[in-house]
């Protein structure tokens, strides 16, 4: 008997969803799918481990975690660019170096 493994396309889907939405709209709040992505993937992956002949997709489960995994990754990227990016703003107000151009 071949089922599909519980938790096998959330992990997947998690995993999609973290990769595009660093690349969409919300690098750092991409970090919350990569999360929930991974600990369905251990959730997953201890099922398949206690019945392994019972289940199919564990595939899925690996392809999944592979994209949290990248998706958490970009994230942080996206969230230091973003500190870098507010960081030069706020020592350009601190510095006074826009008061001048006018």
């Amino acid at each position: 008997m071949n089922n599909q493994l519980p938790g096998a396309s959330n992990t997947l889907t998690f995993g999609i969803l973290s990769l595009v939405l660093v690349f969409v709209c919300c690098g750092p709040f991409a970090a919350i799918f990569s999360f929930i992505a991974l600990s369905s993937a251990k959730k997953a992956e201890k099922i398949h481990l206690e019945n392994p002949g019972a289940y199919t997709g564990i595939e899925n489960v690996k392809t999944g975690r592979i994209l949290a995994y990248i998706g958490l990754a970009l994230s942080a990227i996206a969230l230091i660019l973003l500190i870098i990016y507010f960081g030069v703003i706020i020592a350009f107000v601190a510095s006074g170096a826009l008061e001048g151009s006018a």
